[in-house]
């Protein structure tokens, strides 16, 4: 796991970023001055878009994107899943992209649950803006925290095409630990190059 992604809090400009995403984004930020600890549904489409993955393989997906690729925007986990905030437009094209790289079943990659995109008409649940996950302030498994916590007015955010590379080279690896299990430390091992 990198220690790039282990910001867990929002700042006053990554505040306002995601209340800019609301209709009313003075309302959203008088509620979390006043109740920090309080989750918003927010909608997406304008602002940014959210890719859902099963939380196991979104950390993959957040390590391939943090320890190999150009990072991530913000991304939280709500109720077990990993919430990757994306581009506008990425919840429309992403699945054409993971429909040609032959995703799902049949394909490649069958093994790998479904992404589940969120766009224009969607909306989602954001983490509070402090560190704790619950309005009163005790962690829980189904709570909203936030792993890279907004902390600019305009944070970079991966498009479709970043968000399909992370998606592979994660499958890619969850298939590669299936397939080859962990050597037995303790088997003997010998040495065939120098048969006669």
């Amino acid at each position: 796991m990198s220690s790039a992604w282990n910001a867990s809090y929002v700042t006053p400009d990554g505040a306002a970023w995601l209340a800019s995403a609301g209709t009313y984004p003075r309302s959203t930020l008088a509620l979390w001055e006043e109740r920090p600890g309080a989750p918003v549904v927010l909608p997406c489409g304008s602002v940014f878009d959210v890719v859902s993955a099963p939380a196991m393989f979104g950390r993959r997906m957040l390590d391939r994107l943090w320890d190999d690729g150009p990072g991530s925007g913000p991304v939280a986990e709500f109720r077990g899943r990993m919430l990757l905030f994306a581009a506008p437009g990425t919840a429309q094209r992403l699945p054409a992209l993971l429909e040609w790289e032959e995703w799902g079943a049949g394909g490649r990659t069958r093994p790998v649950p479904p992404l589940l995109c969120h766009g224009t008409g969607d909306a989602v649940t954001v983490p509070p803006t402090t560190g704790v996950d619950s309005p009163s302030g005790v962690s829980g498994r189904a709570g909203a925290r936030w792993l890279v916590a907004p902390d600019c007015r305009q944070p970079w955010l991966p498009g479709p095409e970043v968000v399909l590379w992370a998606a592979v080279r994660a499958a890619r690896e969850a298939v590669r630990i299936s397939i080859f299990p962990p050597s037995d430390q303790g088997a003997n091992v010998y040495d065939v190059s120098r048969r006669r």
